[in-house]
């Protein structure tokens, strides 16, 4: 199938998986993944009205930023502290935050461009050794230093689910990350504002949005299998 038709199947199935929790499309953001796709690939789906993108790595967003058409960038895997230079004047959204010491960089860097950087705290709800982000006791501690930041803004919780057969495995880990959300909202803490969930992607995207996500990460679903000798 070709991205277009990729393109349009995703929108269909983010419409139902929207509807059947009560909400409509234009609740869901889509970010559509470009990780390792060159910018023609980027464009191309651009043009058929993707509004937002996500990359992996900050030295992509640097490399392809002047070669894509006007789009929402959003910044959505790992992010070291001596990378956050590359991206800050570039991203809408940085969803991968897991510390202090990073939100402190990130807080820097926009201070000293005089902007605001909106962040979402990723939280590790599988606790899977292997993925990054805070465990569920220890977002609190990053809300609180977030009172004290002027650049940096809270905007929700990011989580990526385990790679798994079990779709029960992973409702299991949406809900729960979705009854954090809607713990912490409805507490108040000085420039955190709930208001999005980043969870799932190809394999697992419509799950997500029927848990209650209202961002959903996308990409060899739209793309097909990424093209890894591409660096």
């Amino acid at each position: 199938m070709s991205i277009k038709e990729n393109l349009e199947e995703v929108e269909k199935r983010i419409s139902a998986a929207a509807q059947k929790s009560g909400r409509n499309r234009g609740d869901i953001t889509l970010v559509a993944v470009t990780k390792t796709h060159s910018p023609e690939m980027m464009n191309e789906v651009i043009r058929l009205g993707v509004t937002d993108i996500g990359e992996n790595k900050p030295q992509e967003v640097r490399d392809k930023f002047e070669h894509v058409l006007p789009v929402k960038w959003h910044l959505i895997g790992h992010l070291q502290t001596n990378k956050v230079k590359y991206v800050i004047d570039k991203v809408c959204m940085i969803h991968s935050v897991d510390s202090i010491k990073l939100m402190d960089e990130i807080e820097r860097q926009a201070g000293k461009r005089g902007i605001g950087m909106d962040i979402l705290i990723q939280v590790n709800i599988s606790g899977e050794e292997t993925k990054s982000g805070v465990s569920r006791g220890e977002v609190e501690a990053l809300l609180l230093h977030a009172e004290k930041l002027e650049h940096v803004k809270v905007k929700g919780l990011m989580t990526i689910a385990p790679k798994t057969d079990n779709s029960v495995t992973n409702i299991l880990h949406f809900d729960n990350i979705r009854q954090l959300f809607i713990d912490i909202k409805q507490k108040t803490y000085d420039n955190v504002n709930m208001e999005y969930l980043s969870m799932g992607m190809s394999g697992d995207y419509e799950t997500a949005i029927e848990c209650g996500a209202n961002i959903v990460r996308v990409g060899s679903a739209i793309f097909g299998e990424r093209n890894y000798s591409q660096k």
